[in-house]
This record gives structure tokens, C-alpha cells and sequence, in this order.
């Protein structure tokens, strides 16, 4: 008989929680037992042992006992209750801001006490500001605790003893049902890995006892931790899987290549004014292959800065285009959406076709016709932005959707394009692009219902960045600098970074820089460009700069994408300590564009902190994307290097994917027979740990 599943009860049913407790948990994500049983703690206090007062040291979060030598209240400033306490191999003063009489009286000199709280750096010495304490009987009378004590993430109007309370209860009522915590990892597997079954996982770390230090919670060197970040990670891996499976069930349109299609393709080749590297030659063959079945492709085509991504998705757009389908090329801004449709429009001239561009900027009469142009079929590619997937578009004949910088898209709206193309059970082919190269560690992951391409060669001819790290009191030489460069007929960006994540202050900034420069600069031809100007205001001020209007253009990070000035060599980023790595080196990637020397300078304000220095010395090392990427997971994690999270991406409980990289690798093998080899467990694996949020994985 199956045993009803009482973890999926609501809080409420637990004594102590109440109504309003329930909605506060709730806030948390709480609202069954199973999710009070996964919601672990954050850190932990270590109350399991008395340290000398004489060992301590600033930053311990400690339990001592001392007896009280005497105390004061200190009238300067916010009045202020400080007691000395002594254990006989030295002092420390507890301080408390907000105090009682009674507490004042029951501190008397001579009186012993224990006392719980970080130790700091204070006025007089070491001190411990508001400490739990107690008055004990004698210093031998310390009670410590057997098990750590757990700290969870709390919201407001929760306490610690209530959250405690409830995963005690919740737990107590695991281990008085065998069975009910189902372990859905086989045995061999646990035993493979040396992890613990799943209950005694869940115990250990929400009461570890004495064998478990702090020190190996916080590193996630526990195999108790491990266990359930492999566990969560499965759960991730075959949810998108299962997705990859379903994708390989529906149909789509074959893009047979005739003989007259194979013409046009081998036509538009022999027209590019550039010869392909080997690299795109290879993508290309493997999209080629994708688009001629009757299954959608899936594909991501990462590919470093100015590698060619563009012009292999020109040639899976003619692919389309040859078999009688229109072709959808999503971009995250209208900056690069615009040139993407400059691009298309060279690459496509002389062939018979029209490229079209919409984003939200488009009103009216011109919108309407766009509208049509692409009802009607007249339409053949469509540039844009996320105005693509609105409800007033209809497509024709939708064969082909490119999405470029895909981390920049939440999953739902990639997902609302296809449905756009949907017709009865024929799906749209999709292609993926991304110039920021993804760990290994996130690929494989947020992207594992993807089949992955690699343009891992740059074009010929193309040099090394020369990247340096210089103090911001440089200001002068740089400025100087940008005078002799200008005079040997070239280009420079000067690129301004985010102020307090405000985009207003960022463009003010900007605009101040411009003033700045173009008064220091008198011979120098000085433009500004910034996100609040008007479309057609940062495509003119582009136009000119391409056309060497500009010699010096002062910018946000708005030029991140989109910008391809080969006579533009130098460029300088101010406050580069301010960005992520990826974002730097993305930035950059707008110089290097033509067969001279070029040079970035990373202007910091001074003093770095040991990891800025560390990270600009990172990128001023190496020009290889792939590998900053990776540094930049590693000192800022996942959320940043992807980008503003998205609805729809990726969040995890309780993986850390740094700490656990190195489970990864055994997700992705034990994954795919996973699903052949215990495909009841499946389902269940993944509503444990991603509950409503497989939404992203499906249709």
C-alpha cells in the first residue's frame, strides 16, 4: 500500500504555526513540509564548545564564560551599557545599546556568565556587542550544546526558534515514517560516490553533531552536502533533458538543399567580401545537418568576440529562406538589432528577399506595414527585438528563429518565439548565439537541451588586444595619449561604467566626460552616445563614428554589443573594477577589429581591493574568452556572469556551482542513463527540487 505523502502538507498543520507564521514562511517559499525540510541553513554557531577569552581573536563567532570585574554606563553619545568579564586568561567588554534596569542589576562584578556573539575590534579592545547571555552558577557551569546550531535565511517577523521548531517537527516526523523522504538515488550510485542516503543527508545538516566542523559546512567538503547538491543538480540536468527528448519528437521543416537552393548558397559564399575561417566553415556543416531533418534544431553557437557568429546566421537565415520560410532574428537591444539589419541588408542585397527590421520604437503606418509584410509572407527575414514575439505578430511561414545573446532573454520569451512559429504539431528550427563564452560548469547545465557549436577561431589577420592596468591619477598621460592617437588618423572609444546602478547618473556621467575631454581635447572631434538617447539619435552618432566623423566617442556600456569600428584601436574603460569580467572583456572586444595594434586601458580608482587587482590582472592576462569566463565564475558566480537574472533561469537551493563543480561532471554521465534506467524516478526527482519552475523546461 502507498503510504500518502504527508511532506506535501501545508505548514499550518504543525504546532506552533499559526495563520500569519504560515504567510511568513510563505515568503520564504515554504509552504509544505517537504519545503521546510529542504529550506537548509545558511550558516551555522558553534556553541559546542567554551574558548578561552585569551584564544580569541576578531571576526569568532564564539561561546565564552567569565565573571563580570565591573560595569558602566557610558553617557557620550547613544547611551550605553559596557561590562568587563574575565576567565583568568584575559578580558573582554560586552556592550549593549539598548538595556533594562533589571539587566543592569543582575550583571554585578563577581557574577559569572556565558556569552554568545562575533568578537570585534573595539574602542578599549576586543569587545562583543549585544552577546546572548546567560548568569551561571559557577565558569565550570557552562552549558554547551552537542550539535551545531543551525541559522536559517529568515524574512521579517520570523524568528530562529520558530524556523527551528518547524524542521524539528517536520523532521521528527520523517524519521516516524520509513519511507515517506523517498531516496530516489539507487544504491549503487550512493555507494559509488561514498554519499549518505538522503534522511541521514537532511539530519546532518540541519543538526550536525560533533564529527562535522564549521569550517567543512562552509567549504562544502560534507558528503552529506554533496550529496543533495548531486541530487539537485540531477534534478536540473534531466528536466532539460527531458525537454531535449520531447524536442526530438515533434517535427519541422526540412530545409532540403535542391540543386538550385546549393546555387544560392554557394553564390552568397563566393559574394562575402571575407573568406570563412575553418571554424565557421564547421558550424556551419553541423547547422546544415540540423536544419535538412525533420526535427527542430536546438543548436548554441558560441564564439568569441569577433569571431563571425553574424555570417553563420546570415547563412542557416538563407538556408531558410531557399526552402520558402521566413527567418525571426531576435536581439537584446535595438543597438545591435540595428546592426545585425545593416549587416543583412549588405550580406543580402542582389538576393530576392526583404529585410525587415521591428522593435517597440516603431509606430504607426510603418509598423502596420511590417505587420503585414510578415502576415502576408512578403517579408522574408525580420530583425528585432523582444517586440518579435507580441501578440499583434503573425508570422507566414516562421522556419527559422535566431536568438543572439541568449542569456540576455529570459527562457519563457525564447520560448513564446517558437510558439509564435508553431503550426499544428511543425515547429520552428532554432539557433542560439552567444559572444559571451559559458563555462563549461553553466553550459552544461543551462543549456544542456541545446546541441552545442564552438567558433573557436578568430579571422585572420586579427592581433592580440594589448590590455594595461593603470590608476585613474594617469588621467593626464591617457588624455595625452589619445592626442597622438588621433593623429595618426585614428579612432578611440572612451567608455564610462555604471554609477550606482542608475542608468540617469550613468549618462550624466558620460555626458560629463564628453564636456570634459572635448574641452582638454580641442583638435579632437568628441560625440557622446548613451541608453537614453532616442534610437535614431545613437544610430546617426554610430553612422558618423563608423564614418570617421568622430575621432573620440565617449559611451556607456551600452556599445557592449553592436559596434564594429575596425579603425577604432584604443579604447579606455574608467572604473573597470565596477564590471564583471565577461563584461570587460566584451567591451574590449570593440577594438581588435582591424589588422593594426590595438590597446585597451583599464582606468581604476585607486585603492583595489586584492580581488579587483586579481580580476583586472585576469583580463589583462589573457584574451581568451573562455578562460575569463570561467575566472569569473569562479570569483562572482553564476548569476552575475549570466547576466540580470531572467524568469525562467536557473536558481538553486542549496548548489553552490563553484564549491561543486566537480560533481558536475558525474550529473551529466549518471543523468543520461538515469533516464533508461529508472525513468519512474524521474518525475518525482524533479518536482522535489524544482517544483513549479519546470515551467521553463516545457512548452
Amino acid at each position: 500500500m502507498r503510504i500518502p505523502n504527508t511532506l506535501h502538507q501545508p505548514v499550518g498543520i504543525l504546532a506552533g504555526i499559526g495563520a500569519q507564521t504560515a504567510s511568513r514562511l510563505q515568503k520564504l517559499g515554504l509552504y509544505t513540509l517537504q519545503d521546510l525540510i529542504f529550506h537548509l541553513p545558511h550558516r551555522y554557531e558553534d556553541r559546542t564548545r567554551v574558548y578561552r577569552i585569551g584564544s580569541l581573536k576578531p571576526g569568532m563567532t564564539v561561546l565564552i564564560a567569565g565573571k563580570v570585574e565591573f560595569i558602566d554606563v557610558l553617557p557620550r553619545g547613544r547611551k550605553s551599557l559596557v561590562c568587563r568579564i574575565n576567565d583568568g586568561s584575559g578580558f573582554i567588554n560586552l556592550k549593549f545599546f539598548h538595556f533594562s534596569a533589571s539587566q543592569h542589576n543582575a550583571l554585578k562584578p563577581g557574577t559569572a556568565i556565558s556569552c554568545f556573539a562575533e568578537v570585534r575590534y573595539g574602542f578599549a579592545g576586543l569587545e562583543m556587542v549585544h552577546p546572548e547571555y546567560k548568569v551561571i552558577s559557577s565558569l565550570d557551569d557552562c552549558v554547551t550544546e552537542t550539535r551545531l546550531t543551525p541559522v536559517y535565511p529568515l524574512t521579517e517577523g520570523l524568528s530562529q526558534n520558530v524556523i527551528r521548531k518547524a524542521v524539528k517537527q517536520a523532521l521528527e516526523l520523517c524519521q516516524q515514517t520509513p519511507g515517506l523522504l523517498a531516496d530516489w538515488i539507487p544504491e549503487a550510485i550512493l555507494k559509488q560516490y561514498r554519499y549518505p542516503s538522503l534522511i541521514d543527508a537532511i539530519q546532518t545538516l540541519h543538526a550536525p553533531d560533533e564529527s562535522v566542523s564549521v569550517e567543512a559546512l562552509q567549504n562544502g567538503s560534507v558528503p552529506a552536502l554533496k550529496r543533495l547538491a548531486f541530487e539537485e543538480l540531477l534534478a536540473h540536468y534531466l528536466s532539460l533533458r527531458i525537454n531535449r527528448n520531447k524536442t526530438r519528437t515533434w517535427q519541422a521543416p526540412s530545409f532540403h538543399a535542391g540543386e538550385a537552393a546549393q546555387l544560392t548558397t554557394d553564390h552568397f559564399i563566393r559574394s562575402l567580401p571575407f573568406k570563412l575561417t575553418g571554424a565557421q566553415q564547421r558550424v556551419i556543416a553541423e547547422i546544415e545537418a540540423d536544419c535538412r531533418r525533420q526535427h527542430p534544431m536546438m543548436r548554441l553557437v558560441q564564439g568569441d568576440v569577433g569571431s563571425g557568429k553574424t555570417i553563420v546566421s546570415a547563412y542557416a537565415a538563407l538556408l531558410a529562406l531557399t526552402a520558402g520560410y521566413q527567418v525571426a532574428v531576435m536581439a537584446p537591444t535595438e543597438l545591435l538589432a540595428e546592426q545585425h539589419k545593416r549587416n543583412f541588408d549588405i550580406w543580402f542585397e542582389g538576393f530576392e528577399t526583404q529585410v525587415m527590421y521591428l522593435t517597440g520604437q516603431l509606430k504607426g503606418n510603418a509598423r502596420k506595414a511590417v505587420l503585414q509584410a510578415l502576415e502576408d509572407g512578403t517579408a522574408g527575414i525580420i530583425i528585432g527585438t523582444h517586440a518579435l514575439f507580441q501578440e499583434a505578430v503573425n508570422f507566414h511561414r516562421l522556419g527559422l528563429i535566431i536568438i543572439d545573446e541568449q542569456h540576455r532573454f529570459g527562457v519563457h520569451q525564447r520560448l513564446a518565439l517558437r510558439e509564435k512559429g508553431q503550426q499544428g504539431d511543425v515547429r520552428p528550427h532554432q539557433l542560439v548565439m552567444t559572444a559571451t563564452p559559458i563555462p563549461r560548469t553553466l553550459a552544461m547545465l543551462q543549456y544542456s537541451d541545446l546541441d552545442l557549436s564552438i567558433i573557436d577561431e578568430l579571422p585572420p589577420g586579427r592581433k592580440p588586444i594589448v590590455t594595461s592596468v593603470i590608476p585613474a591619477e594617469r588621467r593626464s598621460d591617457v588624455i595625452e595619449r589619445i592626442n597622438g592617437w588621433v593623429g595618426k588618423k585614428k579612432q578611440v572609444y572612451w567608455v564610462c561604467t555604471l554609477i550606482e546602478e542608475s542608468e540617469v547618473l550613468q549618462c550624466e556621467a558620460a555626458e560629463k566626460t564628453a564636456e570634459t575631454l572635448a574641452e582638454a581635447l580641442p583638435g579632437v572631434r568628441v560625440a557622446l552616445i548613451h541608453g537614453r538617447m532616442k534610437s535614431a539619435e545613437k544610430d546617426a552618432v554610430m553612422q558618423d563614428f563608423k564614418n570617421h566623423k568622430i575621432d573620440l566617442l565617449v559611451a556607456t556600456t551600452v556599445i557592449e554589443v553592436g559596434v564594429d569600428v575596425p579603425n577604432a584601436g584604443l579604447m579606455i574603460i574608467e572604473n573597470p573594477e565596477r564590471l564583471g569580467l565577461s563584461q570587460l572583456h566584451q567591451l574590449r572586444g570593440r577594438v581588435g577589429r582591424g589588422s593594426d595594434d590595438s590597446y585597451c586601458l583599464l582606468m581604476y580608482q585607486g585603492p583595489l581591493s586584492d580581488t579587483a587587482r586579481h580580476r583586472l590582472g585576469v583580463l589583462r592576462d589573457s584574451n581568451d574568452g573562455f578562460v575569463i569566463a570561467e575566472k569569473d565564475l569562479e570569483l562572482r558566480g553564476p548569476g552575475e556572469v549570466m547576466g540580470t537574472r531572467q524568469t525562467g533561469q536557473m536558481q538553486f537551493k542549496i548548489t553552490d556551482l563553484v564549491r561543486d563543480a566537480d560533481v558536475l561532471a558525474a550529473v551529466q554521465q549518471i543523468g543520461d542513463d538515469f533516464l533508461t534506467q529508472a525513468p519512474e524516478a524521474v518525475q518525482s526527482l524533479c518536482d522535489r527540487w524544482l517544483g513549479v519552475s519546470t515551467i521553463y523546461s516545457e512548452v
